[in-house]
């Protein structure tokens, strides 16, 4: 898989990906991650990636000109273009999942007020957030994304059934873990842990699962039925 990420900051990516799952990633020929910076699409001695919108108000918006040059000189014609956006659809592990199928993906890191909208038309960019709230740019939200999207890959993480297991994958929250002392400061670990009973472990596993999205993140349960 290639991921080609676009932005005005590239230097905030210089080592994010050279660490864990996603540098294992990497150094096994599973994934590329190529940063490009936005500036080097422009036109015009300020290679200017911004300008003050139409209409009057606060800020800045991102240019349309350089972006649609940088997708056009980036994308292959099976890429997957994807602006970070808060104005995107939720970020969830079944569009994780889905993009961890396609062979090239596209990352526009958004910055300022926005993007001209134009960008969106004359692109097909799909939207996507990381959540209700607001940051200063669409860089950490790419990080996120990519981090997120690699463990799906087959082979990145070494035993497969640790991404089947997270929480979401199942449409719930992970179950509670536990690891040595089986003792801490009063608090025990369960005894049906320690009984070596797989089946009852598994049972036990499922039912907390549940419990605690019942009890956390009940709208999981409805989204899942």
């Amino acid at each position: 898989m290639r991921i080609d990420i676009i932005t005005i900051f590239p230097e905030m990516f210089r080592e994010v990906f050279d660490f864990g799952i996603v540098r294992r990633a990497r150094e096994g020929n599973l994934v590329e991650v190529h940063v490009h910076d936005l500036r080097d699409f422009t036109t015009g001695k300020h290679r200017s990636t911004d300008d003050a919108p139409y209409g009057g108000g606060p800020g800045m918006v991102m240019k349309v000109e350089p972006l649609v040059s940088a997708v056009e000189a980036i994308a292959t014609d099976d890429g997957r273009l994807i602006l970070l956006s808060p104005r995107g659809a939720p970020l969830r592990q079944d569009k994780l999942k889905e993009l961890s199928t396609v062979e090239q993906l596209v990352l526009v890191a958004g910055r300022y007020e926005g993007v001209d909208e134009r960008f969106i038309f004359a692109t097909g960019a799909e939207e996507l957030s990381i959540g209700d709230y607001v940051l200063s740019g669409g860089e950490i939200p790419a990080m996120v994304v990519v981090d997120a999207l690699v463990r799906l890959l087959p082979g990145a993480i070494s035993d497969p059934e640790s991404a089947e297991q997270d929480s979401f994958s199942q449409g719930m929250l992970d179950y509670p873990h536990y690891t040595r002392p089986e003792e801490f400061r009063g608090f025990s670990v369960p005894e049906v842990l320690l009984s070596g009973n797989h089946a009852a472990i598994q049972q036990w596993r499922q039912q907390q699962a549940l419990t605690d999205t019942e009890m956390r993140r009940p709208e999981l349960l409805i989204t899942r039925h």
